[in-house]
């Protein structure tokens, strides 16, 4: 049943709603809460779709206010929807001029007695949401950082503002990376040294799970890009290597544990009626996002090189005792090579002494031999002479005669 009313008031919805109920044949209310949705005309159609959706798992009352402020008269319609496979009630606010100033005044009359409120902003929320004049009317106030261009700048002011019962869509689409990361340290504990989260560029998913690493483990923790969709890969290096969850489909997982065959672990991308199921399951303040809220603050003040991950730490304890053991032989090969080339060099200089000495000596003798052989060429010559000089003397001697 639809209900369209025009130029209404607060007291009409909902005699309207109770007038639907009774020709429902239901009066009294199943509903467990209040949904407060604050959206666009673009886009309400699809938050008023989630939230019906949500209702199936939690029945409640879906109040969707649309603000038109602008220097029109102020106005409110109205339409009323109850049935038609709805699991409670659904109420579409158009709220004009003035009025939209002031929504607060048109939602509190319409909310479920006794009841615990959600409001939630689909297309980014309030930097700080519990200072919004609808928010303060929530027990739990969901905004969704993906819808902005600012996610870092809207995490600082609600780190600043943050009040119980504070949260973002973000934050829930990582509940079950959360999950198996936590459950794999029980599986496997051990030291880690680092960590790394790819993920789509600009994902705020991403940038809180890099914050809620290090705030809980006490590592540095590097952001690496990829082609998405969304959060693409988790991983902790360890020393005897590295768990990782990695997802590259947006569906299907893979759980790499060290020591352990890989697994494949169905995590498919949440659509938004999900993400506000979760939400609605739990109205207890969310302490975990709050300090993570305060880590991703500290984590955007530091340096860039602060963030990276070494390829020392990268590596697991058996391949850096190979490095190690890599690097001191390398180390000693200089000292060997040096003391191997001053042996060849006393070797060389002591054959090339030795070399010299034989030469020297070989010229020696020679000269020795040679000297020898004149001596004896010059004693054999003084004979004949003297044999010669003995005839010319005889011949002058007896010519003279």
């Amino acid at each position: 049943m639809i209900i369209d009313l025009t130029g209404t008031t607060s007291s009409e919805i909902a005699s309207a709603l109770l007038k639907a109920r009774r020709n429902a044949g239901s009066p009294a209310m199943g509903m467990v809460g209040t949904i407060v949705v604050v959206v666009d005309e673009a886009s309400h159609h699809d938050a008023m779709k989630a939230a019906n959706e949500a209702g199936r798992e939690h029945p409640s009352r879906v109040l969707v206010a649309i603000l038109r402020p602008g220097r029109g008269a102020p106005g409110l319609d109205a339409e009323v929807r109850v049935g038609e496979g709805i699991p409670g009630e659904a109420v579409l606010l158009r709220l004009h001029g003035e009025l939209a100033k002031v929504p607060e005044s048109v939602i509190t009359p319409l909310l479920l007695p006794d009841s615990p409120v959600i409001v939630w902003w689909p297309g980014g929320g309030p930097k700080v949401p519990a200072d919004d004049p609808l928010g303060k009317l929530g027990r739990r106030r969901v905004t969704d950082a993906a819808a902005t261009r600012r996610a870092s700048v809207d995490f600082s002011a609600r780190a600043e503002g943050y009040e119980p019962g504070d949260t973002d869509f973000a934050w829930s689409r990582l509940t079950p990376w959360r999950a198996l990361m936590a459950a794999a340290l029980d599986q496997y504990p051990t030291k880690v040294s680092a960590a790394e989260v790819v993920s789509a560029k600009g994902n705020p998913s991403a940038d809180l799970m890099a914050a809620w690493l290090q705030c809980r483990l006490g590592v540095p923790v590097e952001q690496k890009n990829s082609r998405g969709p969304g959060v693409t890969a988790v991983r902790m290096f360890t020393p005897a290597g590295p768990i990782a969850l990695t997802r590259p489909d947006g569906a299907v997982a893979t759980f790499s544990i060290p020591g352990q065959p890989d697994r494949p672990v169905a995590l498919k991308r949440r659509t938004t009626s999900e993400l506000l199921s979760e939400e609605l399951r739990r109205l207890d303040p969310d302490d975990v996002y709050a300090r993570t809220l305060e880590c991703l603050v500290k984590r955007e003040a530091m340096p860039e090189d602060v963030k990276k991950v070494g390829a020392v730490q990268r590596k697991t304890a058996a391949e850096r005792a190979s490095a190690a053991a890599k690097k001191a032989t390398v180390a000693s090969t200089p000292v060997q090579e040096t003391a191997a080339k001053k042996s060849f060099a006393r070797k060389a200089t002591a054959k090339k002494s030795a070399g010299t000495s034989a030469a020297a000596g070989a010229a020696k003798k020679a000269v020795a031999k040679k000297t020898a052989a004149k001596k004896t060429a010059a004693v054999k010559k003084s004979p004949a002479r003297k044999t010669a000089a003995k005839k010319g003397t005889g011949k002058r001697v007896a010519g003279r005669s």
